[in-house]
Order: C-alpha cells, then structure tokens, then sequence
C-alpha cells in the first residue's frame, strides 16, 4: 500500500505529496495574524522533491467497477480512467484522449466524470457559456493561477491554449451534462490527522498520529489509492476551523453587515447556479479558497471577475476559510 502511494494521479507522474514549501503549512499553525493578501500556502500545495519510482503496467481493479488500469494509464494524461461508463454518456475526444502532441485529456485531471480532486477543478454540471468563457480566459491570460510554478498548471495553459473551438464546445456540453456528486465531507476540528507526503493534495502521515489544524482548510482523500487511480466515486474529508461553516453560512446568507454580498444574489439560493453563473454549493473548499484569493488578488480579471472582486474585496482569510467550509458542505 505504501508503494501504491507513491503513484502519482495528476498532472505530471509525480505524486505522493509533501506540503508547499512553508513551514507553517507543514506544521499545521499558520500565522497569528496573516496579511489580508498573502498567499494561503495550504491551498497551493506543490512539493517538487518528491521522488516517485516509475509506473508499472500491472493491472489494477477498483470494488464497484469491472474496469481495470494500470499505474502507467493512471499517469498518462491522454488517458482518462473510465472506472464506471455507464454513468455518463459517450466521452468526446478531447476528454477521452485529448490531441498529441499537446492537448492533454480533460478527463486526465478533472476525471471521466468531472469530479476533479482538491487540486483542480470539478467541472460537473458547470454550464457551457461558463465553461467556455473560462478557457477564453485561460487563453487571453485573463484567468491566471497562483502559487508556486506547479507543473500541473504550465499543463493546463498548454493544454487549453491548443484546443479548438469544436473541442471546447464538446467538452463543455459533455461536463455541463454530468450531475454533481455529494463528494465532500466537511468536519470542523482543532486536531487533524497528521500530514505526509504530498505534492499537490494533502495525504495523511502512514505513521498515523495528529497535528494541530490552525488557521487553515486540510482536505483528504478517503482513499488515496482510489483517487491516485483516477476514479470518479473517490471521497474526500475537508477539514476546517471550529465554528467556520456557521460563520461562513452568515457571510453568504447576509453578506456580514457589508463584508461581502450574499452569495446566492448572483449563484442562486441554494449556490446551485443561475443561467450562465456556476453552481458552487459542495465544491472542494480548497478550491473555493483559490479562487477567492485570486478575485481579490486580480488573479481573474474578465468581467465577471470584477463583479467578484467587489464582493470579496473586504474578506479576511478567515472569511474566505469560512465561506469556504459553508459552501463545501452544501448539497451540490
């Protein structure tokens, strides 16, 4: 099992992860008082030391699944893992395979069924208008991402910039026609189970024991071999600061006395999405704390990303861990 760890699932063929380079986000106690801007170092996890051995062509099963895929299929990203196809309809190309030399599959990171993990994007049920404005950002640099120089990004913009407009059109109809998953587990802790290695998600220590959660979201997959393997039924618990989901839930509901907006003014009342506005009820906190910080930090310039902008503009990073840890435990 410790082998099977040390597999990668994303963007490159490296995996097992150790958290970015910060001491506070290894030791689980982030600053008394961080800057308002300041990067969430958690959230951009990317550890490149990590060393992992080279894939093997063995043949893995998975319960609940007839398929099987080895750990060079998982790690190659013109191949996305089909674990359970009668839960979609027909994958298109770019999805299934993407285009060589550059154009790397959808379902790759984001998964056969668009779940994505803590580390991207979950794209199931996102409408089309929505996801094609999203690569178009990508594309004229409107949309940027933070953090370290993550392989898994460069990857990305690669990927995007080489796509036609067919092709986007595709993969936009094929994720906006997936139903989102209850994926998610939000637990509010002060103690969390202590982190191992990683490289762009948490895992937990094989050596068990636990750390102090601090001023942070720390998101696991229930089982690592699942999700490194690419299966779409993978499961994750987020944990969170005490108190914050009720905070958080304030934040969105009533916009704190001027904080911020209520969230559901644009994103609906249940944050399932309006029209070409994206659902974001039971999305990864990980993710949700991402792209809070770029809104804020001009990371996502277009012109829906002014409209956010003025909304989080006055957040503290505990406001975003909180709206963060409401959201995440929502219904999707």
């Amino acid at each position: 099992m410790k082998a099977l760890k040390s597999h990668l699932l994303h963007a490159l063929g490296l995996l097992t992860i150790a958290v970015s380079g910060s001491s506070y986000a290894q030791s689980g106690v982030s600053p008394a008082a961080p800057a308002a801007d300041a990067l969430p170092n958690w959230a951009f996890i990317w550890d490149p030391t990590v060393k992992v051995p080279p894939p093997d062509d063995k043949p893995n099963s998975l319960p609940g699944s007839s398929a099987s895929y080895s750990w060079r299929q998982a790690r190659d990203l013109f191949v996305a893992p089909d674990w359970h196809p009668g839960n979609h309809g027909p994958m298109p190309d770019i999805v299934a395979s993407g285009r060589k030399p550059d154009v790397r599959a959808c379902g790759s990171c984001h998964r056969a069924e668009g779940t994505g993990g803590p580390e991207n994007a979950n794209l199931a049920g996102l409408p089309v208008n929505y996801f094609v404005q999203q690569i178009a950002d990508f594309k004229s640099g409107a949309r940027k991402m933070s953090g370290p120089d993550r392989p898994s990004v460069s990857l990305m913009l690669g990927s995007v910039k080489g796509m036609t407009d067919a092709e986007i059109l595709a993969a936009a109809q094929y994720f906006a026609a997936l139903k989102p998953k209850r994926n998610i587990k939000v637990v509010e802790a002060g103690t969390i189970p202590k982190i191992g290695e990683a490289r762009l998600f948490f895992t937990k220590s094989p050596g068990g024991g636990t750390e102090p959660l601090g001023r942070r979201i720390v998101e696991f997959p229930d089982n690592e071999e699942q999700f490194e393997l690419r299966d779409s039924n993978s499961t994750f618990t987020a944990y969170v600061p005490a108190g914050s989901v009720a905070r958080g839930e304030a934040l969105a509901t009533t916009g704190g006395a001027g904080t911020t907006v209520a969230c559901g003014t644009c994103h609906g009342p249940a944050l399932k999405g309006v029209g070409p506005i994206p659902p974001i009820a039971g999305r990864s906190p990980t993710y949700i704390v991402r792209q809070l910080y770029e809104f804020k930090t001009g990371g996502r310039a277009s012109s829906s990303g002014a409209l956010m902008k003025q909304a989080v503009e006055k957040l503290s990073p505990d406001d975003i861990i909180a709206l963060a840890a409401y959201v995440g435990s929502l219904e999707p």
